[in-house]
């Protein structure tokens, strides 16, 4: 009875229960939408990182990933590549050769990390290949091609053809130098990773380091990210005698960008869930103000406290129950739509670029995420609810009808 109350009671005050139900949703609408808009921002630079730098997980000599020496290669990297590539979590693998060393041409020169790389396969792991701006990928056929960035060519006033020459200390400790010409410019859009790499042929590399199997890493691409730790796991048994870190161990600051997405969303749901708390009190109470007379009657006819308080907490939580629904649907067809047509910030694309992050942000939400949210706001409808509580509804508003009957 007391349900069947509260909900014709909505009504007789629509303007009123539409306000509160119109809050509510696009309370509701925005968490959805900073969160997702936020994911999208961290899912942008993740990505990326894995596509364009880092692949899902790396393996190394031991003393390598402390010291970047040349002399740390890894034994038969062919026979682990093939065993890895078996493996039925894993996408696709590929090995590299790294040295530091400088990259000269006739108007400067700069520090750099030089990757060589095996062409056919590195496309399958990462995507340089489509980060190519100007002139071409690297061709195994062509001699001692090289891929800089845009803004290394800036730098160093080169462009496509133009001659350079990389210098570095073999595994002997000897300097040896080789000279190449630009075959592409690449852009992956991180300024941090372009200005400090650039990629050759392994087998022009090894070639110049006087070690033809040298190999320093091995990197994997996994078909399903949510398998990374288990692939980590059995692969630390494969090779004990390695170093197998995900991508999360290499970069640090990815697992915290991750991190702080649940943290993020729990901040944004609570303050947005204070706010809604706040003008739902204000407004019941207000509602409540105003029902004086309609309150005092039905105490006057028998309708004691508590029922008077069920009768306005079941109130608030409909209008909760009402509004969490419609807010969620327009919650999620925002993010849908946008996930397709994405949100450009073009206007800010060199800071983004400096921090790793794309100018186009694609949002996106885990879908757990709006399942807690309804939670939420059905906490947020009892405790709205409980104020006033029994012993604030007024007496004299009772008082004042039984008088008159």
């Amino acid at each position: 009875m007391l349900l069947k109350i509260a909900w014709r009671n909505i009504w007789r005050s629509r303007t009123r229960s539409l306000v509160v139900i119109g809050a509510i949703a696009v309370g509701v609408w925005a968490v959805i939408f900073l969160i997702s808009f936020s994911t999208g921002m961290v899912s942008s630079y993740v990505n990326s990182t894995i596509q364009n730098q880092l692949s899902h997980i790396q393996l190394h000599h031991p003393d390598f990933s402390k010291d970047h020496d040349i002399k740390f290669g890894i034994n038969n990297p062919e026979a682990m590549l093939e065993k890895i590539g078996s493996l039925p979590d894993v996408s696709a693998t590929t090995q590299r050769s790294l040295a530091s060393g400088m990259l000269s041409s006739s108007k400067g020169a700069r520090g750099v990390k030089i990757q060589g790389i095996v062409p056919e396969s590195e496309v399958s792991v990462t995507h340089l290949e489509s980060k190519i701006v100007e002139g071409e990928y690297l061709d195994a056929e062509k001699r001692n091609p090289i891929l800089i960035s845009r803004l290394l060519a800036e730098k160093l006033n080169v462009k496509l053809r133009s001659k350079m020459v990389i210098t570095f200390q073999d595994k002997k400790g000897e300097i040896v130098a080789g000279a190449f010409r630009v075959n592409g410019i690449f852009d992956t859009g991180v300024n941090a990773f372009d200005e400090f790499h650039v990629f050759i042929n392994r087998d022009d590399l090894n070639r110049l380091a006087g070690d033809s199997a040298m190999t320093h890493e091995i990197a994997v691409l996994l078909d399903n990210p949510a398998m990374l730790d288990s692939t980590v796991a059995g692969l630390r048994r494969l090779y004990p005698e390695l170093s197998v870190q995900s991508y999360k161990e290499i970069s640090p600051e990815i697992e915290l960008f991750e991190s702080q997405i649940q943290l993020s969303a729990s901040i944004f749901t609570v303050i947005v869930m204070l706010a809604l708390i706040f003008g739902i009190i204000n407004t019941m109470l207000m509602a409540v103000l105003e029902r004086y007379r309609e309150l005092g009657m039905l105490m006057a006819i028998g309708m004691n406290k508590v029922r008077i308080f069920l009768m306005i907490m079941f109130e608030t939580i409909l209008l909760g129950l009402i509004a969490a629904p419609i807010g969620l649907i327009i919650g999620w067809l925002t993010v849908h739509w946008l996930n397709k047509t994405g949100i450009s910030l073009s206007w800010y694309s060199e800071g983004m670029a400096e921090f790793g992050m794309a100018e186009v942000v694609y949002p996106e939400l885990f879908p757990q995420f709006y399942g807690q949210l309804a939670v939420s706001v059905a906490i947020t409808a009892v405790l709205a609810s409980i104020y006033p509580p029994p012993g604030k509804i007024p007496r004299r508003a009772g008082g004042a009808l039984t008088k008159n009957f």
